[in-house]
C-alpha cells in the first residue's frame, strides 16, 4: 500500500528538503529582523538630525550617532568640511574617548544604564560641557588640501567613494601625515553628499577597542553618511537664509535689529560674568555734504568702504553692526572702557587716513568719523541705558570739533 505523503526511514530526501527550507526561512527571518533594526536606527538618527536647524547641533548629532552603541558604535568619530573658496578639508568637530580608560567609564556608564541615542546626547553634552576634548581640538586645528596627494581624507573627498582599511598590511601601505597625527590604525573615511557634491568627510575607527572594522560597517556608514549629508545642507541653506535676514544689504554688517538681539545677550552674559561690555557708536562727518555733492550712489560707495574697514579691524569676538542712516555701532565683550577707546582711536585714524572717492569736497578735504565710547557696567545698568550713553558719547564728539573719540561723561548735554 502506497500512502502519500510517508517518508520512509531509508528516504531522506523529503526530510532534507524541510531542513533546507527552515534554514532558509531563519536566514531570511534575521536578515529581516536586522533590516527592520537598521530601518529603526536610521529612522531614530535623522528624527535626531531634524530636531535642528543648526549646523554645529548637527555635526554633534552626527557624530553622536556615529559613536553611539545605540547608533553605529564606533569609539571614536571625526567630521571634516570642505571649504570650496581654499580648497580644502577642514576639521569641525571629534568625538570620541581620549584613552582606555576614560572609555572604559563611558561604555559602561551606557551600558549599565541602557541609554539609547537622545540619552547618550544629553549625556555626552553633560560630559562634553565639563571640559575640552583633546580630540576636537586636535581636529579642529587640521586642514587637509584637496588635491592628489592629499591623503586618504582627500582622496575619498575627490573620488566620492568610502575607503576602510582594516588589515595591518593595508595600513603600512599609507603614509599619511593626518593619520599619523589622530593615532589612526585601522579606520573607515565616507564622503557626505548633497546633491550629488562632497560636503564633507567622516573617518571613524575603534581607537579603544580594536573591534575589526566589517563591510558591515562600510555598508551602514555609508547609508547613514547620505542622511548626513542632506541633514547638514538643508543647516546650511537654513544658516545663509537667516544670515541674510540679520544683515544690512549694503554694507554686510549686522542690521539694527539684529545689534538688539546681540546687545541684550551681550549684556546678560556680561552680568552674569562680571565682564565688562563696550560700545562703540560712530557717525561719518559732514556727511550730508558730500552726498548733497556727489550724489548717493557715491555715499554708498563709503559706507560700504567704512562698513569693510571695521569688519576688517575687529576681533572674532566682536560684532560691527550698521546702526542706520551713516551710523554704525560695534559690541565689543569683554573689553574695558580704555581698551575700547584705543580701537575706536586706531579705527578713526585708519578712517581718517583711507583714501575715498573725491573726498576733496568735503571741508577738511576728506572723510572723517566722530566715535563715542560707553561701557557697562561703568557707565549704564543695562542694555537701553548704554545704547543712551554711547549716543551721548558719540555727540559730545561731534559738538567737541568732529574727527575724535570721546568717552561717555555724565556732564553731557546733548547739542540742541
Amino acid at each position: 500500500m502506497q500512502l502519500s505523503g510517508l517518508i520512509r526511514p531509508d528516504d531522506t530526501s523529503g526530510l532534507i528538503k524541510i531542513m533546507s527550507e527552515d534554514k532558509t526561512n531563519d536566514v531570511l527571518k534575521n536578515e529581516l529582523e536586522r533590516t527592520r533594526a537598521e530601518l529603526s536606527m536610521l529612522y531614530e538618527i535623522g528624527t535626531a538630525m531634524r530636531s535642528t536647524l543648526n549646523l554645529d547641533e548637527i555635526l554633534y548629532i552626527i557624530l553622536t550617532a556615529v559613536t553611539s552603541h545605540a547608533g553605529l558604535g564606533f569609539n571614536r568619530a571625526m567630521l571634516f568640511m570642505v571649504n570650496e573658496k581654499e580648497d580644502t578639508l577642514e576639521g569641525r568637530i571629534g568625538i570620541g574617548p581620549q584613552s582606555g580608560e576614560e572609555a572604559y567609564h563611558i561604555w559602561k556608564k551606557i551600558e549599565m544604564e541602557q541609554m539609547d541615542l537622545n540619552d547618550f546626547i544629553e549625556a555626552y553634552k553633560g560630559f562634553a560641557a565639563k571640559r575640552d576634548s583633546p580630540l576636537d581640538n586636535l581636529v579642529k586645528n587640521i586642514k587637509v588640501p584637496l588635491r592628489e596627494g592629499g591623503g586618504i581624507l582627500s582622496l575619498t573627498a575627490i573620488e566620492g567613494m568610502p575607503f576602510a582599511v582594516n588589515t595591518n598590511e593595508a595600513r603600512a601601505k599609507i603614509n599619511d601625515l593626518t593619520l599619523q597625527l589622530l593615532h589612526v590604525d585601522h579606520f573607515i573615511a565616507v564622503p557626505l553628499k548633497a546633491r550629488d557634491k562632497v560636503i564633507a568627510v567622516i573617518l571613524a575607527d575603534n581607537f579603544v577597542t580594536k573591534k575589526p572594522i566589517t563591510r558591515e560597517d562600510v555598508r551602514l556608514l555609508t547609508m547613514f553618511a547620505n542622511h548626513a549629508g542632506l541633514a547638514i545642507e538643508n543647516s546650511r541653506l537654513y544658516e545663509q537664509t537667516l544670515l541674510l535676514s540679520h544683515t544690512d544689504y549694503l554694507t554686510r554688517l549686522w542690521n539694527h535689529g539684529y545689534f538688539q538681539y546681540i546687545i541684550n545677550e551681550e549684556v546678560k552674559k556680561a552680568a552674569e560674568s562680571r565682564q565688562p561690555l563696550s560700545l562703540i557708536m560712530l557717525d561719518i562727518d559732514n556727511f550730508k555734504n558730500y552726498n548733497d555733492k556727489l550724489g548717493h550712489q557715491a555715499g554708498d560707495t563709503v559706507l560700504k568702504e567704512i562698513g569693510n574697514i571695521i569688519r576688517e579691524s575687529l576681533r572674532k569676538s566682536d560684532w560691527p553692526c550698521r546702526y542706520g542712516g551713516e551710523e554704525f555701532i560695534t559690541i565689543l565683550p569683554q573689553t574695558s572702557k580704555d581698551e575700547a577707546y584705543k580701537f575706536a582711536e586706531r579705527l578713526r585714524v585708519r578712517i581718517e587716513l583711507h583714501p575715498f572717492p573725491k573726498e576733496e569736497v568735503q571741508p577738511y578735504k576728506n572723510i572723517t568719523v566722530s566715535l563715542g565710547v560707553a561701557t557697562f557696567p561703568d557707565d549704564a545698568t543695562g542694555k537701553d541705558d548704554l545704547i543712551y550713553k554711547v549716543d551721548m558719547a558719540m555727540l559730545q564728539a561731534k559738538n567737541r570739533g568732529r574727527n575724535r573719540s570721546c568717552f561717555y561723561s555724565p556732564e553731557l548735554i546733548p547739542s540742541s
